[in-house]
Order: structure tokens, then sequence, then C-alpha cells
């Protein structure tokens, strides 16, 4: 590999690393942090839904801003914002003040989503893109597994302000290191900004997103729904007629694999990802141990996705995508049965074993699918590509919390989750599972249809 290669890899993968460990980390101090900001059981939640709600409605935005204009500087901006708020993280001092701080970190991750991946992968040839999205990936996979043991440490250690204060110093150096990338040679995706199709489509998710986790706290929560729904009605007659959408809409009409490949996308983050969230309170409130432990054995599930992705990355070169990925939901379906039935007695190696086969799931769907949705479009739309992944992996994942949401208030209310009775508490998560089990094995559905292409 050329230095040129070797350092844009590098920043992509480090980038990736330091928001996919803070998320992880922090999953291990949601608990202490619901205490210490005295939020309940579905409220503490928007502490991981509020950035997740940033990164889905900015993303595309920035996606298009760095497409037409330099990926490079949209990538050092977006990082410099991660980092600043992380170091501002620990001095919040309320409910309100943590959940602006974690919105605003999202929105520097949306810019960091938009960009990491599409630097590096410019730089290589079509045939070795699977390789370098899986060693790109591998780098959020790295930040996931180290997440759980180092934060559970941390948050054991020395409280949960020190993941923040970790955070912003990784944010920082590979801040100082994006800075010695060379200007992008991109090829520009034309000129013109879209600015009503950007506010539409903000709005829109924005809508969607808080109407949907809102539906049990609020009276509003159904017309926020509503009102996104038609923003995207809106949002789609606007793109139609726009000479420089955000999106083009009719490539979702015209590229059947493109548009199977996103939705498989969204089914996939939807059903999975709060299954480290769940497993945390799990382990720590379930069965009483203490969040350092809990971090050391929830490592299992990135540490297997760390060591494979780069591989199922380059096998995607080879073997269709479509196969590894359906292959992959496969295994994650099982996987959410599992702990569908999973019980307080439940040994700790079988937690373990299942946590390992999620890993295996989600290293052979991330890439591969990853690298076939890239594929279809060419070079000077890679960033809006990647932001499309984006969305759909971070609205995947809200709509994941949101479910846990909806659940936890329909069945516990908005107690802390350490009075929460242990009958309850179990019988709140298999239905989560249950839910998740159906979602993936949707997404299975979706994933097939492609082999028709």
């Amino acid at each position: 590999m050329t230095r040129e290669q070797i350092i844009s890899l590098v920043v992509a993968a480090g980038t990736a690393f330091a928001t996919a460990f803070s998320g992880s980390a922090l999953n291990l101090a949601i608990p202490t942090m619901g205490d210490y900001f005295h939020m309940g059981a579905a409220s503490v939640g928007w502490i991981t839904t509020a950035y997740m709600l940033a990164v889905a409605a900015m993303a595309v935005p920035f996606g298009k801003i760095a497409d037409n204009t330099s990926r490079r500087n949209t990538l050092i901006l977006g990082v410099g914002i991660f980092g600043v708020f992380s170091l501002l993280g620990i001095w919040a001092w309320s409910a309100a003040c943590i959940l602006f701080v974690r919105a605003v970190q999202g929105v520097g991750a949306a810019m960091i989503f938009a960009t990491n991946m599409p630097i590096a992968i410019s730089t290589f040839p079509g045939k070795e893109r699977g390789k370098a999205i899986g060693i790109c990936t591998s780098g959020a996979y790295v930040g996931l597994a180290i997440g759980p043991a180092l934060g559970g440490f941390l948050n054991n250690t020395f409280g949960w302000k020190s993941i923040f204060i970790f955070g912003a110093v990784v944010a920082f150096v590979f801040l100082g290191l994006a800075l010695t990338l060379h200007e992008d040679k991109q090829e520009k995706a034309g000129p013109g900004f879209d600015l009503g199709g950007n506010i539409v489509y903000m709005m829109m998710i924005a809508c969607i997103i808080y109407g949907f986790t809102s539906l049990n706290s609020t009276r509003f929560g159904w017309a926020f729904l509503v009102c996104g729904l038609l923003l995207g009605v809106l949002f789609v007659l606007i793109e139609l007629k726009s000479k420089n959408p955000v999106i083009d809409v009719r490539i979702f009409a015209e590229d059947r694999v493109f548009t199977f490949s996103n939705i498989t996308a969204l089914l996939n983050y939807s059903a999975t990802f709060a299954l480290g969230y769940l497993i945390s309170i799990y382990l720590q409130v379930g069965q009483g141990l203490t969040s350092r432990t809990a971090g050391f054995i929830m490592i299992a599930q990135p540490i297997v996705m760390a060591v494979l992705t780069p591989k199922t990355g380059k096998m995607s070169d080879q073997i269709p995508a479509y196969k590894l990925a359906s292959c992959g939901m496969g295994v994650c379906s099982l996987t959410l049965l599992f702990f569908g039935f999973a019980q307080v007695s439940t040994p700790l190696w079988a937690v373990c074993a299942a946590l390992g086969a999620a890993g295996v799931g989600t290293a052979l769907f991330s890439s591969p699918n990853t690298n076939v949705i890239m594929g279809c479009v060419p070079p000077s739309k890679f960033a809006v590509a990647n932001s499309i992944v984006s969305t759909m992996r971070t609205t995947g994942q809200t709509m994941s919390m949101a479910v846990i949401t909806i659940v936890v208030s329909a069945t516990l209310g908005n107690i802390s989750l350490y009075d929460v009775p242990q009958a309850e508490l179990m019988q709140t998560m298999h239905i989560c599972f249950f839910i998740f089990t159906a979602l993936c094995i949707l997404g299975i559905f979706m994933s097939l249809q492609r082999r028709k292409s």
C-alpha cells in the first residue's frame, strides 16, 4: 500500500474507533448516569438516543456538502466538534445539559461518518474496495471491543466523567493525524446546494425519530410521527424537481440492489444495536455484576467483530455479498432468540458464547453490505452514499432504542433501573428480544431479494 492509502486508512479506522468507543463505553455507565442526573428507566435511554438522532438527521446533508466541497475539511471539523464536546460533557450539570452535549457530539459524528470511509476507499481501486471497507469498519469494532472493558473500568474506578475525558483525548489524537492528510483529490458531485431539500430532510428524520421514541411518553408522539411521514412525501417531491438533489431518490426506484441493501441495513441495525444496551443492564441489574465485570463479558461480541470484519470485507470482493450478509443476519437472529429465553440463572459462559456468535453474524453482514451499496454509485457520490448507510445505521439504532423505550414505558414506567423487580426486568427484556428477532428475520428476507439482481 502507498503512504497515502495507509494514512487514510489509519485516520478512517481511528475516527471510527473514537465514535464507537464513546458509545459502547457509555453503555456501561447508563445506570450510574441515570442516578446522577435523576433520570428514570424510560428517560435515561435518551443519553444514547439524542446522539443517534443528531447523526441520523445530519449525516446526509454533511455528506452532500463534503462531496461538493472537501471531504478532508469536513472530517477535520467533525473530529474537532466531537472532541470538544466530549470534553465539555464532564461539566454537564443536568439531564438537559448532558442531552445537549450528546446531541452536538452527534453532529460531529455525522461529519465523521460522512467522510472517513469515502476518503479511505477513494484511494483504492474498485476491486480492493471491500478490503478497505473491512479495515475501516474494524476500527469501529475495536472501539466496541475496548469500550465495554475500559468503560466499565473507568466508570467503576473514576466515575462516568472519565469516559468523556478518554474519548476527548482519543479524538484529539486522530484530529492531529487527520490534519496531515492531503486534500482529497475527489471528483466533485456538482455545484449548488439544495437548501430547501436539506432542511426538509433534517426535519423529516427528526420528527420521525422523535415521534417514534415518544409514542408512550407524550401525547404528541403520533403527531410528530405523522408529520415526519408527510415531510418524507414532501422531500421526495422536492428532490424529483431539484437540479442538485440531496439524495437522487430515483436511484431507489431504478436500482433494486441499492434499495434492498439499504432496507436490509436499516432492519439489521434496528434488530441488533440494542443488544449491548440490554445485556449491560441484564448483567449489572439482573445478575448483580459490577460495570467492570460486565464490560469484560461484553467484550466477546466486538472483539470477534474486530477480528473477522477485515476478512469478510475482503471476501465480499470475491463472493456475492448478499450471501454473506444474509448468512450474517441468520446468525444474529438465532442469537437474539437465545437472549429472548435467557434467565438470571443462565451461565455466564453461555452469555459469552452467544455474544461471540452475534459478533460473527455482524461481521458477516456489515462490510459486505456496505461494499454492495458503495458499488452502486460513482466515486463522486461516495460521501452521500456512505451518509445514507450511516443514516440507515443510526436510524436503525435509534429505532432499536425506541423499541426499548416504548416497551420499558409500557411495562415498567419511569422508575430507576435499580428499583425494578428482577422478574419484571427479565420479562421486559424478553419482549424486546422477541421483537428484535422478528425484525432480523424480516431483514433476511429483504437481503435475499438481491439474489434476483
